[in-house]
């Protein structure tokens, strides 16, 4: 089978990175236009969370089908089509003349957008094993990562343009943008010998097969919970911001540059690391470093009695460090779990995600963001939480060879070759 040669590597790496941004996008860059939304369509505050929440629920049902229309029909068409309906759907809510009508389409937005991160991050299974999809799989997270962070900058700046309507406009021209230069650029990685059929029997008997796989389980928590620590403060950035350091709305970037440069920071020592440290060690040295950060957090918030800039605010560089060197090891496992449903696989762990961040934005946030100590301890619970269930699924995986992965946990995965799909 022939080799893929470097710029079609490089191709891919930008089209999984911009693929990776929609979904941020979609929730985040239209919150500077919160209130002028509002004041068109005479709702408050609470119609307004609305708009999020029939997205996220939108986008959570619809993840769990993308992975299945995948295995079934091929990567490329799905995300192809995926990327058009998102930019009708964006195209409807630029053009919306009620505040339920808005509601619809960002429904509609939420029914499509999956197709790209869930579909996408399949593609590099498909088509690399090892160092090779451990690297190629960590610029696209980066990316995921970073988009929450600089999204309510690029939505304050449009607002100047087209007001509220000008931030769903660049949505459709973006996503319209990305299915051309899929269906142009974006070789299918998912052979026709290799589908499963759909229909509801195969198709629940593989959710079924999934849901009772414990190794799943530990590994999706562990991943999940292994960003929702940082999602913590990300989400409860008014807060923290605004609260408790006494800063203006240009005060947001003294947060969430520290996020940004570090996962731009472990994106890089990820890649640095695939191929010289086996699976355990990038895993462990993650929750390391993210166990670090929230002791640090910890000792902050107790050390000083008013919050200030830069220190609070530092350990988040840390902790960024430490999700890009786990997430993309720990998602290249799950994906091995079912070799033949990976499309499945990274819906389902893509919904729970989603599901479980939601109730951190809906629920922890709130309970906890009225102190720096409160927050701290929170994501030290969550990253606890992640880091005994990794060390469980990999004290089981050690005790049971059927439950290890091809490329080993202990042994350092190694570049392969990248093949064109026959």
């Amino acid at each position: 089978m022939p080799r893929i040669r470097s710029q079609h590597y490089g191709v891919l790496a930008g089209l999984l990175a911009a693929l990776s941004m929609i979904g941020p996008f979609s929730i985040d860059a239209i919150f500077p236009g919160f209130d002028q939304i509002a004041g068109e369509f005479g709702v408050g505050a609470e119609a307004m969370q609305q708009t999020v929440s029939v997205y996220l629920l939108a986008y959570a049902g619809m993840s769990l089908f993308h992975g299945a229309l995948s295995d079934a029909y091929g990567r490329k068409p799905v995300i192809v089509l995926g990327m058009f309906c998102y930019a009708l759907a964006s195209a409807g809510a630029a053009v919306a003349g009620s505040f339920t009508s808005l509601l619809v389409f960002r429904a509609l937005q939420g029914l499509c957008a999956g197709a790209g991160i869930v579909v996408g991050r399949t593609v590099v299974r498909d088509r690399l094993e090892g160092a090779a999809a451990q690297r190629l799989l960590s610029r696209a997270l980066m990316i995921f990562g970073i988009a929450p962070a600089i999204a309510p900058m690029i939505g304050a700046g449009l607002l100047g343009w087209d007001g509220w309507r000008g931030i769903f406009w660049f949505l459709a021209a973006f996503a319209v943008l990305l299915a051309l230069a899929c269906s142009l650029l974006l070789a299918e990685s998912h052979p026709h010998h290799a589908r499963t059929r759909l229909a509801p029997g195969p198709l629940l008997a593989g959710y079924r097969a999934i849901a009772a796989d414990g190794r799943f389980w530990q590994l999706t928590i562990s991943a999940t919970v292994n960003f929702s620590a940082l999602f913590l403060y990300i989400v409860s950035a008014p807060m923290i911001v605004r609260v408790h350091l006494g800063l203006g709305p240009d005060g947001f970037p003294w947060l969430f540059i520290p996020v940004v440069l570090g996962l731009v920071a472990g994106s890089w020592l990820s890649g640095r690391l695939a191929g010289r440290a086996s699976v355990r060690t990038t895993v462990q040295l993650g929750y390391l470093a993210m166990l670090a950060a929230c002791g640090w957090h910890l000792v902050l918030a107790y050390a000083m009695t008013t919050p200030r800039v830069p220190w609070t605010t530092l350990p988040l560089l840390l902790e960024g460090i430490g999700v890009q060197l786990a997430f993309p090891t720990l998602t290249l496992l799950l994906l091995d779990r079912f070799p033949q449903r990976r499309g499945s696989v990274s819906a389902v762990q893509a919904t729970f995600s989603l599901l479980f961040n939601a109730g951190v934005a809906g629920l922890l946030s709130p309970l906890l963001s009225g102190s720096m100590s409160a927050l701290a301890w929170g994501a030290l619970g969550l990253t606890v939480i992640g880091a005994l269930s990794w060390l469980r699924c990999e004290s089981r995986m050690r005790r049971d060879p059927a439950q290890v992965p091809a490329f080993g946990i202990d042994a350092v995965p190694v570049s392969s070759e990248a093949v064109e799909p026959a």
